[in-house]
């Protein structure tokens, strides 16, 4: 992603089509030759009961949930996606499905290839729906749970299939909550902007996005979708640093999708511009330029017109478009917020009532 310093750098989980081996080491700690008939009993056999009820809680889980989650297969990428509803739909990210509009999906009731279709993609959110043609019986609807109940510290399980490896899990905990963080459009990236989103600690790898982020109600709380990189160590992988979608705004988009064939309100906001990313005498990035305005839309309401460069939206601080998306993460249409740009060499300000993507 490009984003600015006090943001992490993320990328796509996706992963491409391609066959994945694996070496697992395993290893067994064994105990030497037993004690003498006199000595106290065999302290191994003494369990910590609270990690026993733990480990029984992950099972539990994992048979729930496990069977909701798929494999998608679109093209000659590989992605997850959770099963929404008893009629064939499944959530997925939009990156996974990209331009493709059949594909195939392996379940868990069976080792069979199934065929979908895309019902709608929405990039601005990173999310979609697709459907089975033949849903089969014994399909099983994930539960979904509730945004305002995910709080730091829970622990969570990811489910999907990173690098092509069906019906993985990871495990973790809830890192932070209400992070933003935006995705390069590079490839095959939305470049969407994603606020409110639900970072954790489980491991996000190439294949699982579109899957289950789930705690140990067997709830799925996020739709897993990028991991962060580390510049510094050439974008590679940062451990410990995944980001999920929130369930509300999963709901919300699948909802409207299944209901509609589209989403017809989005709860986010926007200025109703066109704009592109301007430098300064430094080359470094110093504003939004609005190329165009939406006639009738939010900013043009409020005065602002083409050639007009965005230095801040309330508080924050616009060098880039990327930051200017970030801004508006937060907020909602109908919110009004301080714009504040240049125009020639005067700088204005001017409250804008925001319109909606």
């Amino acid at each position: 992603m490009d984003a600015t310093p006090s943001r992490p750098r993320v990328r796509r989980s996706l992963t491409p089509l391609t066959t994945g081996a694996c070496a697992i080491a395993l290893a067994s700690a064994c105990a030497g030759p037993g004690p003498a008939p006199s000595a106290a009993p065999d302290k191994q056999a003494v369990v910590p009961r609270a990690a026993g009820d733990l480990e029984d809680r992950y099972r539990s889980v994992i048979k729930d949930v496990l069977p909701s989650v798929v494999q998608i297969g679109a093209g000659d990428g590989l992605g997850s996606g959770v099963v929404y509803d008893d009629r064939g739909h499944i959530v997925t990210n939009a990156h996974v499905v990209g331009s493709e509009k059949t594909f195939d999906v392996t379940v868990a009731t069976g080792e069979k290839v199934l065929k979908a279709s895309l019902v709608s993609s929405y990039p601005e959110q990173d999310l979609a729906v697709v459907k089975l043609d033949d849903a089969p019986d014994g399909l099983r609807a994930a539960e979904f749970g509730d945004t305002d109940e995910v709080e730091v510290g829970q622990i969570v399980l990811a489910m999907g299939s990173p690098l092509g490896l069906s019906s993985s899990v990871t495990q973790g905990i809830v890192s932070a909550v209400g992070r933003t963080v935006s995705e390069s459009r590079s490839g095959g990236g939305t470049g969407a902007t994603l606020a409110d989103m639900v970072q954790t600690s489980a491991a996000i790898n190439p294949g699982n996005s579109g899957g289950a982020l789930v705690n140990l109600d067997s709830e799925v709380i996020g739709i897993p979708t990028l991991a962060a990189t580390d510049p510094q160590l050439g974008d590679s992988a940062a451990p410990g640093i995944g980001f999920a979608i929130p369930v509300s705004m999963v709901r919300t988009v699948a909802d409207q999708i299944i209901r509609s064939g589209k989403v017809t309100d989005s709860g986010r906001a926007a200025l109703e511009i066109t704009g592109r990313t301007v430098v300064d005498d430094a080359y470094k990035p110093a504003g939004v330029a609005i190329v165009s305005v939406q006639k009738g839309g939010a900013a043009e309401k409020a005065g602002l017109r083409a050639g007009d460069i965005i230095t801040r939206i309330g508080d924050d601080r616009v060098t880039t478009i990327t930051s200017l998306s970030e801004a508006l993460a937060g907020d909602e249409p109908g919110e009004k917020v301080k714009v504040t740009y240049t125009r020639g060499e005067a700088a204005k300000s001017a409250e804008v009532t925001l319109g909606e993507i």
